[in-house]
């Protein structure tokens, strides 16, 4: 029987960014993968309308599965990443402590520019999969600090993501950065753990696919991740940014012609 080969889906705001952050999550050169280009993106006007490039790498030699794919409705490994590299910015070790001091300092002067008041909290996130690296954790602390999250967390992101460039920009190599907001993405991570579950026995009970709402990307990724073994159900994502959404589908469904 013919091997379904690993891929590899990627998100970043241009293609040379995603492919060079799937061959880093892989650990293999440009020249044992294939690249498909699934999406340009745009950049928009002054940002208005802009969307993200998405890739797609496949394997050419079958290799180790990863502990990082999901399976879709093929079957074949995919998994949507969270941090995007910036281009042209190497990847390497980077010194913990200073780029814990200079994430503190970013962020601090971001949301000063911001005219948001808070308080920070950095910290060095292990590894959470294989072959990945570490994340410098910005925790913000504060008072009604909403404004700061903003609708499907897409203020968060872009504030997380800026920073993240200026960030690895003046540590030389790309430094991988969270930030959350008074626990929003832990209290999120387990609502969407729990309404994976919920929608995957949904699915089995009905011998239907259950399609979410639109999500983010790290938000899609962890419903990926949630039900990647679960026994009776694969998980795919739909549609486009900022559209695009997870859907759970029962296995025996997944099976037919």
């Amino acid at each position: 029987m013919k091997q379904e080969r690993t891929t590899l889906e990627v998100i970043a705001p241009t293609v040379e960014e995603a492919i060079a952050r799937g061959l880093s999550q892989l650990g293999l050169s440009q020249e044992q993968v294939e690249v498909e280009v699934l999406d340009p993106g745009s950049r928009g006007f002054l940002g208005i309308g802009s969307r993200q490039a998405r890739v797609k790498l496949s394997v050419k030699a079958a290799g180790e599965a990863q502990a990082s794919v999901r399976s879709d409705v093929s079957g074949a490994g995919t998994l949507e990443e969270e941090y995007p590299t910036e281009a042209g910015m190497p990847l390497g070790q980077w010194d913990e402590q200073k780029a814990l001091e200079v994430a503190q300092r970013v962020v601090g002067e971001l949301l000063e520019k911001m005219k948001v008041q808070a308080r920070l909290r950095v910290r060095i996130q292990p590894p959470q999969e294989e072959n990945a690296q570490p994340a410098v954790w910005v925790e913000v602390q504060g008072d009604d600090l909403s404004i700061l999250i903003g609708r499907r967390s897409e203020t968060l992101n872009a504030l997380q993501y800026i920073s993240s460039l200026i960030v690895s920009r003046e540590m030389g190599v790309w430094v991988p950065l969270i930030i959350d907001v008074q626990g929003y993405r832990a209290r999120r991570e387990r609502q969407l753990r729990i309404l994976a579950r919920r929608m995957a026995e949904q699915a089995v009970l009905t011998g239907r696919r259950q399609v979410l709402e639109p999500m983010p990307a790290n938000e899609r990724r962890i419903i990926h991740l949630e039900l990647r073994d679960h026994p009776d159900v694969v998980t795919e994502s739909i549609g486009e940014e900022p559209n695009r959404k997870v859907t759970i589908v029962p296995k025996r469904h997944s099976r037919r012609p």
